[in-house]
This record gives structure tokens, C-alpha cells and sequence, in this order.
């Protein structure tokens, strides 16, 4: 599709905009990044935490940038669309650079304090085994039908011109349906604004990001937008009864369908009865309202991805699937990077790749391994993100103290803020748990270390979870992404102590 549009057609899109200069300049291209601008291209100046686009403005220019969407006027030779909200317009300058694209593709948003990419992937595979061609979006990967791209960005939800970009790409190669992880931060940043959402989920809301957020109901309020989108779409939203937060989303569902599901024993449109759980994974009857009753065995380790297997099914047979090829879908699910992998080469002691990173997710992985291991040790190794919510730091202490029973506490993302000092915040509440330091409880800066302690520690049938890091490939310290595979680490550690096989 020639994606050539005016200034003035761009500006028309966007409310509260004005133009300074020739509004018929034709633009070919849209970025956000000045390191990316071509000929041709129409720059979106953005302000972020540590970067201001605007100061980029004169670069853009001069790579040949022929327009620019800024929220302060210049004296630059180019078009300029002047806004209030220069984040904010760009989802609307963006729909209407690349045609509306979400009213061509089916679009699929999950969102949830956990469970979100897990259900995204169950999502995807159900639909894919069908022999739909698909398009997902998320936090591990990002995937164009067979095009695939394991990203770096740490963006679970990317900037707007990304997301209608790769929309575009999805509606040009005719793909029927594309799942979206869509994150509270994603949702209140303007990332999501104009995508039309066929069909919402949530998976649990509880509490997390309230660095940005500041409460636990603004939070619930930036999930809201979610299923405000799926309504006035009249679309179908997808709600789990067992979570109050999940729970809450239906005072946002004004129209439109909705399907409840329970893992718990609720009333629901979709439940999980007789379930068995084991090292291999669930098996359990999957009873519905409207489209009968299956059994379904789930090739995913954990008791908790019943839940996420129920919202999947939610989600595809409100996608038009039958029950038979969602079950189908389901007893054939992949594993997803980074979630409950085990790392065996042969040693004596389990060791689990996890990225539950808030104390709710540390909490369902440590009470997994508890009923898979009932007589190991469980040392835990995690941190906790600088820059991000500092209220759950003692929480998480306190969770692996009270359902694990070693805390190894070390580094994820230390950002700008003292390592140490996180880890000490950490460590306060593992103390007022009943930890005691140099035996229930250590510190270790670096994270390599902190895994190597406790291999060192693990004797043979304990458990070590490896916990917050999961797929990610790099750790964050200060600005640098230093270059970081949590299984790797391990593998190499094992094979430094004779574990190869």
C-alpha cells in the first residue's frame, strides 16, 4: 500500500492541531527516532522520562525530514503540525498515516498484572493450528505471520506509530487476527488510542507500576480503557471471576458481549472442574454455557495456567473457533520463553527459569515447586527493578521467605538507583518474615554471583527458582543494557561444576 499522505490530511486526524507551513508536503515515512528519519519523513518530537524528541528536532530536519509533529513551534524550513500532546497525537497521526489498519485485522487485547504473555501465546497457538495465518505482539516476541522478531525493547506494548506499523504489515499480508499484550502503560500512554479491539481479556489486576499509576485504582482504571475500547467497538471482553481486579473490568463493559470464566468455582460461562496438576502439566474438564464440555490435558507446568488457558479459550471462541479446536489448541501449546523452563543438564538439584517479578506471581511459582518438591529446599534468586514500584520490594522479601525458604536477593534492573539499596529494601521484609541473614536470607550484588551461591547451596532434590528475569536478554544498570540469559548463565555454571549432560 502507498502510504504517501499530506501534512493537512495528517493535521485533519489530529484534534486541537494547527500547521505552520505548506500543508500539501507529501510525507512518506513516520518515526519518532531521529536516528531513523529518511527523506521524506515526518518526525514525532516525544517527551520521555530521560529524552526530549524536541531537542532532536534540528537533526531530523537535517536528515531530510520534511515535516515534523512538535509541541512548540520552531524556526525550522519544514511543516510543522503544532499540538498540545505531542504523545497523544501521534496515535492519531499514526492511524491515519498508515489507513486504519485495526479495521482490517482482527484485534485481540490481553491485559493483566500477570499471566499476560502466556495467555497471548495460548492465544496464538490455538488459532495457528486452525491454519490461521497471525500476527502477536508482546513482550517476548513480535510476529508478522512467519516473520519473527525476539525483542530487546523491555516495551511490552511499543509506541503507537509501532504498533499501527506493524498492524499495516498484518492487513497487508490478509491476516485475519493479531494479539496484543496491552499493559496498563501502554493503555495510559496514548500507545493503544485508535486501535479498534475485536475481543479483551484480563487475566488477574492486582498491584504493580504504581511508581506511574500511583494507586491501586488508577491502575485498575488504566486496564479499564481496555474494555471501554472492546464496548464501544461491540466487541467481546473476556473477564476472569476469580480476581477482584479482573472482576471490576465488567462496571467498564458497556456494550458488547461478555464471557466470564473460573477456575475456582464461580458461576461462569467457562470453568475448570476436576483439576489435576503435576510436573507435566494440568489436566482437567473444561464445562462451558454455550458451547459443551471437553476434557483438556495442558502441557504447561503450574495449576495457575488453568486460569490462562481458560481465558484463551474465552478469547478464541469468542474469535469464532469451535470447542474442538480450541481444546485441540490447548493439549498442543507451546512453551513460552522465560516461563516455569526448567535447565537440566544432569545435576541434582532442579533449577527453574520464572519471570515472576511481583510477589502474586512469586507467590503461585514457590507454591507450584512446594507441591512438586515437597521435601527440597527452595532457594529463590531475584531482585527487584530500579525505578519501579517500590512499594512491592518488601512483599517479595517476605514471599520468598514465607513460600520458599532461602532468599537469595540480588539485582534485576538497578536503572539509576543503588543496587544495594534495593536489595536491602528487599531484604527488610524477608527480616520481618523471620529470615535470618547468612542462613534464610543472602545478599548478593551481582546476579551471576547470587545463582552461583546457590548452586553452591543446593543439595541434592532441592529446588532453585530463578525468578523476575525470565526471557529478558540484558540487565539494566544505569542506562547501559548489559547483555544478560538468565538460562544461559545457569547452563554455563553447571557445566562449570561437571554438569554437561
Amino acid at each position: 500500500m502507498n502510504l504517501d499522505i499530506t501534512v493537512a490530511e495528517l493535521a485533519a486526524a489530529v484534534p486541537q492541531s494547527r500547521v505552520i507551513g505548506d500543508p500539501s508536503t507529501v510525507v512518506r515515512s513516520l518515526t519518532y527516532d531521529s536516528r531513523t528519519v529518511t527523506p521524506g519523513s515526518c518526525f514525532a518530537a516525544l517527551r520521555g522520562a530521560d529524552v526530549d524528541g524536541h531537542a532532536y528536532l534540528p537533526q531530523a530536519a537535517s536528515a531530510g525530514a520534511l515535516a515534523v509533529l512538535t509541541e512548540k513551534p520552531s524556526d525550522l524550513p519544514v511543516a510543522q503540525i503544532i499540538v498540545p500532546d505531542s504523545r497523544a497525537a501521534l496515535a492519531h497521526l499514526a492511524h491515519a498515516f498508515y489507513r486504519q489498519p485495526s479495521h482490517e485485522v482482527g484485534v485481540i487485547g490481553i491485559t493483566g498484572t500477570d499471566g499476560k504473555t502466556t495467555t497471548s501465546f495460548l492465544v496464538d497457538a490455538i488459532l495457528r493450528r486452525t491454519g490461521l495465518r497471525t500476527g502477536l505482539i508482546g513482550t517476548v516476541t513480535i510476529r508478522v505471520g512467519d516473520e519473527e522478531d525476539i525483542h530487546s525493547t523491555r516495551q511490552t506494548t511499543p509506541e503507537s506509530a509501532d504498533v499501527q506499523r506493524l498492524l499495516r504489515a498484518m492487513a497487508d499480508r490478509d491476516i485475519p487476527w493479531a494479539t496484543l499484550e496491552a499493559t496498563s502503560h501502554g493503555l495510559a500512554m496514548h500507545r493503544l488510542d485508535d486501535v479498534r479491539f475485536r475481543i479483551g481479556g484480563v487475566t488477574n489486576i492486582t498491584s504493580e507500576h504504581l511508581d506511574y499509576h500511583g494507586t491501586v485504582e488508577n491502575y485498575r482504571a488504566a486496564k479499564g480503557i481496555l474494555f471501554e475500547r472492546v464496548s464501544a467497538a461491540g466487541g467481546t471482553s473476556v473477564i476472569n471471576l476469580d480476581d477482584a481486579g479482573a472482576r471490576s473490568m465488567q462496571d467498564r463493559v458497556s456494550g458488547g458481549d461478555v464471557i466470564t470464566y473460573s477456575a475456582e468455582g464461580q458461576r461462569a460461562d467457562l470453568r475448570a472442574t476436576a483439576v489435576r496438576s503435576g510436573g507435566t502439566g494440568s489436566t482437567f474438564r473444561l464445562e462451558t454455557t454455550n458451547w459443551g464440555s471437553a476434557e483438556v490435558h495442558l502441557p504447561m507446568i503450574g495449576g495457575f495456567n488453568v486460569a490462562n488457558a481458560l481465558c484463551a479459550a474465552g478469547i478464541t471462541l469468542a474469535a469464532g473457533l469451535s470447542l474442538d479446536q480450541v481444546v485441540g489448541g490447548l493439549t498442543a501449546a507451546p512453551g513460552v520463553p522465560g516461563r516455569m523452563a526448567l535447565v537440566d543438564q544432569g545435576q541434582p538439584f532442579t533449577v527453574v527459569v520464572d519471570y515472576a517479578h511481583t510477589p502474586e506471581a512469586m507467590a503461585k511459582v514457590l507454591t507450584l515447586l512446594r507441591g512438586l518438591f515437597p521435601n527440597g529446599t527452595i532457594y529463590t534468586v531475584f531482585g527487584s527493578a530500579g525505578e519501579r514500584d517500590i512499594q512491592k520490594r518488601p512483599l517479595q522479601g517476605a514471599v520468598a521467605v514465607t513460600s520458599g525458604d532461602v532468599a537469595i536477593v540480588t539485582s534485576e534492573d538497578p536503572r539509576n538507583e543503588d543496587a544495594d539499596a534495593i536489595i536491602d529494601a528487599i531484604a527488610r521484609g524477608a527480616l520481618d518474615a523471620g529470615a535470618e541473614e547468612g542462613t534464610t536470607l543472602h545478599r548478593r550484588t551481582q546476579r551471576r554471583d547470587a545463582i552461583d551461591l546457590a548452586m553452591d547451596l543446593a543439595a541434592p532434590g532441592d529446588v532453585i527458582l530463578l525468578a523476575g528475569k525470565g526471557h529478558e536478554g540484558s540487565i539494566i544498570w544505569g542506562r547501559e543494557k548489559r547483555p544478560w540469559n538468565e538460562e544461559q548463565v545457569a547452563r554455563d555454571l553447571l557445566s562449570e561444576r561437571g554438569f554437561t549432560g
